[in-house]
């Protein structure tokens, strides 16, 4: 067993993390390990923290949200200590995982974020992937920032509606 309560808890992270085999938002990660007991919001903020500076997780924005996702060096640190995760531990994040798989592929599937471009207008990029391939990729040149923001609002809501919509219109 691990001496150090903190140790654990960066395993349980990147065992999340390797098991999801996609980033998960840093929200989600906070929420299962919060719910399940595992520890208290400050030191998991402490142990992303050092996993991140160590170099085993890797912060990145997706859809204006922070996600993390493990690097080499994390699946490799995980495979050296992996058996100090307790059984009941990765049962619960492969019952977390497979009951949430949908909800978490799409939150990096569909993508919607918008940029000041050139001449004071906004661009809103507009993304839809299936299995790491693009089925929809949009650019939308707007005047306003409250306009890119409520594309990029209306995308995430409706983006199986406006696909099929642009399916119909061009095929």
């Amino acid at each position: 067993m691990l001496q150090e309560p903190l140790t654990l808890y960066k395993l349980i992270i990147l065992y999340l993390l390797k098991k999801a085999a996609l980033p998960l938002s840093k929200q989600r990660v906070c929420n299962f390990i919060l719910d399940k007991g595992y520890t208290n919001y400050i030191l998991l903020n402490q142990a992303i923290g050092e996993l991140i500076d160590a170099g085993m997780v890797l912060p990145q924005q997706i859809n204006e949200r922070s996600h993390l996702s493990l690097t080499d060096e994390g699946a490799q640190t995980l495979s050296f200590f992996q058996a100090n995760i307790s059984d009941v531990t990765k049962e619960e994040i492969h019952s977390y995982l497979k009951e949430n798989r949908l909800e978490l592929l799409s939150e990096i599937s569909i993508v919607a974020n918008y940029d000041r471009v050139s001449g004071g207008e906004f661009e809103a990029h507009l993304l839809a992937k299936e299995k790491g391939v693009s089925l929809v990729d949009i650019r939308l040149s707007v005047p306003s920032e409250d306009t890119a923001a409520a594309i990029c609002r209306n995308w995430r809501k409706k983006n199986e509606e406006i696909y099929q919509l642009l399916v119909e219109k061009l095929f």
